[in-house]
């Protein structure tokens, strides 16, 4: 028996999939690491914590299947893109890792749409802001110039992490998108965009194909992690190109709904579409997009909420053995939709689509004395659907919305935010078993090894659903209601936020 490996990161935490060539997952496991918040409006990563959790976990992999890992035929590793992991001349990081979720390069972002916009709608197929590497770059040649001028090389998350197992110094050329500095059009580094960002061309990866091999772990690798010096690594790409193939989204038409850090609702088309409110990628199956919808703090926001006000539960949860969602979850059930007029907007770190403004914040508006935790735990997963909604709407305007999809990311685990999704949606959501880029990943080793004959080969093998949440009409309706509610509260703050208060 031969066997896939696909190990993902994401904001929080690292989760790494063994599946067989029949598609079975044989084996899971998974570790967190740290968010860091160094200033308002500021998210990094370090380089290094997800390169312990990538060691952690394929150890891990290892001691739980009793897998040889000279049965590990090919394995490839995803992150989240536009991170860019700065290289010295020793092949370790200069500093901690943007995240694409950070709002430092506001004033970069509106330099290039106000000097390139048309050269990056051009080469890149979308809008300058704070999500892509090379605004975050222009803020550290202004801020950080020493960094840059260390840089001997630029990788992005996953590329970092898999040049520490082989050595390579690839990236993909979905990957390569969102760094905002490659034309898309030709397939190559574009040097004026380079040269915008403080670096020569000559830093940045070579571009490779996702099924692309990178190489073979080296021996230091082999010993860190239990790898075999045989097993194929394959180039990979991002996170999310790799849930929407693992979701079976392959084909114009179908489409993902994403409770995950960020949230998004991604169709599959035939074309790009580039709209300054979506975030625009080529598919791994050639040919195909997912120009998506990008809210920033989706299941962030719970994580937020569960590790600021939820200590109880989290005790709880320990004391029964329990997830503390699970815990959570519990008073949220009892409560009815709408959690009794109390609303949460999930902007902690202002929000993309479909607003692109930095300056929203989050808030909890109509609290009384009447509510409980269970309100409040509602309130939070019924304001990350309506942040979704305001998506979808756009993506009606634009005539690509879905009538179905395919539900994915850490929300999607609990059956009540799932059905709250498709309430507040008016959209069936069908639920695969397995969906994340973990998975994804591993999938895309086995079409890159042979293993699997097609993307579509695999897509038959590996993605099995059980269950689709219909939309409750009687929830729609209700629904309805507070979502105009949540918008008109949206209008009111907006310009209030946007508004310096300290010059009064």
């Amino acid at each position: 028996m031969e066997y896939l490996l696909g190990v993902d990161f994401g904001g929080s935490s690292s989760k790494a999939t063994l599946i067989d060539l029949n598609g079975d997952i044989v084996c899971t496991a998974s570790r967190e690491y740290p968010m860091y918040y160094p200033k308002d409006g500021w998210c990094e990563q370090s380089a290094q914590d997800c390169y312990e959790a990538l060691v952690e976990n394929i150890k891990s992999i290892f001691i739980k299947s009793g897998v040889d890992p000279k049965a590990v035929r090919a394995m490839a590793v995803d992150a989240a893109t536009h991170m860019a992991v700065l290289l010295g001349t020793d092949d370790k990081p200069l500093r901690n890792v943007i995240h694409w979720s950070d709002r430092r390069s506001e004033k970069e972002s509106q330099w290039l749409n106000a000097n390139y916009l048309d050269l990056l709608r051009k080469h890149c197929m979308n809008q300058p802001s704070p999500l892509w590497t090379l605004p975050q770059l222009m803020w550290l040649k202004e801020h950080e110039p020493e960094i840059l001028s260390k840089t001997r090389k630029l990788l992005f998350m996953k590329d970092y992490l898999r040049h520490r197992l082989t050595g390579d110094y690839y990236t993909d050329r979905i990957e390569a998108m969102g760094a905002m500095m490659m034309d898309e059009n030709q397939g190559c580094w574009d040097s004026e965009l380079c040269q915008l960002a403080g670096l020569d061309v000559s830093v940045m990866p070579e571009l490779k194909d996702p099924t692309d091999l990178a190489g073979y772990p080296t021996a230091d690798a082999c010993a860190a992690t239990g790898l075999s010096p045989k097993t194929m690594v394959i180039v990979g790409t991002t996170d999310t190109a790799l849930e929407v193939y693992a979701s079976g989204s392959i084909h114009p038409g179908q489409a993902t709904v994403k409770l995950a850090t960020a949230g998004r609702i991604c169709p599959v088309t035939p074309e790009g579409i580039c709209h300054e409110m979506l975030v625009n990628y080529r598919h791994v199956v050639p040919g195909m997009w997912y120009p998506g919808t990008a809210n920033k703090t989706c299941a962030a926001s719970y994580r937020w909420y569960r590790d600021l006000l939820c200590k109880p539960e989290m005790d709880e949860a320990r004391e029964r053995g329990m997830d503390p969602y699970e815990v959570m979850n519990e008073a949220a059930i009892l409560t009815p939709p709408g959690a009794d007029g109390l609303v949460f907007h999930p902007y902690l770190q202002g929000e993309s689509t479909p607003y692109m403004d930095n300056n929203l914040r989050a808030s909890f508006i109509g609290v009384s004395s009447f509510h409980t935790k269970g309100h409040f735990s509602r309130a939070v997963m019924e304001g990350v659907c309506f942040s979704l909604r305001d998506s979808l709407n756009l993506l009606k305007e634009l005539g690509v919305a879905p009538e179905t999809a395919n539900i994915i990311g850490g929300g999607a685990k609990s059956p009540l935010w799932s059905q709250m999704t498709a309430d507040i949606l008016n959209l069936p959501l069908r639920k695969a078993k397995s969906d994340d880029s973990s998975l994804g990943s591993a999938m895309l080793a086995g079409v890159a090894c042979g293993a699997f004959s097609s993307f579509q080969d695999s897509v038959d093998k590996c993605a099995r659903f059980d269950k689709t949440y219909f939309p409750n009409p009687q929830n729609v309706e209700i629904y309805n209601g507070y979502f105009a509610r949540y918008k008109a509260i949206h209008d009111v703050l907006a310009p209030i936020y946007s508004k310096d208060w300290s010059k009064q």
